[in-house]
């Protein structure tokens, strides 16, 4: 991966950290990484554990960010989870995988969608 998606794949999930956060969620872990991949955010939401994908693109010409997450990667981030909560030893009355697309705009705020359980 090249210096400039890093950088803006890191920016992504900073707008996507303080958005759930003004939101109310409780940030538990960013950027979790084991030898099997990388979870984006880990949050708290009430009695809920939440597990975050962010996706970051500069445009929707290759579709919306969201649509970039396919059966393969759905599966990778449900494994990546339990293997989370087995090391976290937290415990919780719901799990759900939240997607956050950020949309940089050439001046302004960014355009931030989050789509709740969305898998």
């Amino acid at each position: 991966m090249t210096t400039e998606r890093r950088a803006v794949g890191a920016y992504g999930e900073r707008v996507a950290a303080e958005h759930l956060q003004d939101l109310g969620l409780v940030v538990l872990d960013r950027n979790w990484r084991c030898p099997d991949g990388e979870l984006d955010l880990v949050l708290r939401d009430g009695d809920a554990i939440v597990f975050c994908e962010v996706k970051t693109r500069r445009g929707t010409g290759f579709g919306t960010p969201a649509e970039s997450i396919g059966p393969r990667k759905v599966r990778k981030l449900r494994q990546l989870a339990n293997r989370w909560l087995a090391g976290s030893g937290l415990r919780a009355r719901e799990l759900r995988f939240d997607v956050v697309e950020v949309l940089p705009q050439r001046s302004g705020a960014p355009l931030v969608t989050h789509i709740r359980a969305a898998f």
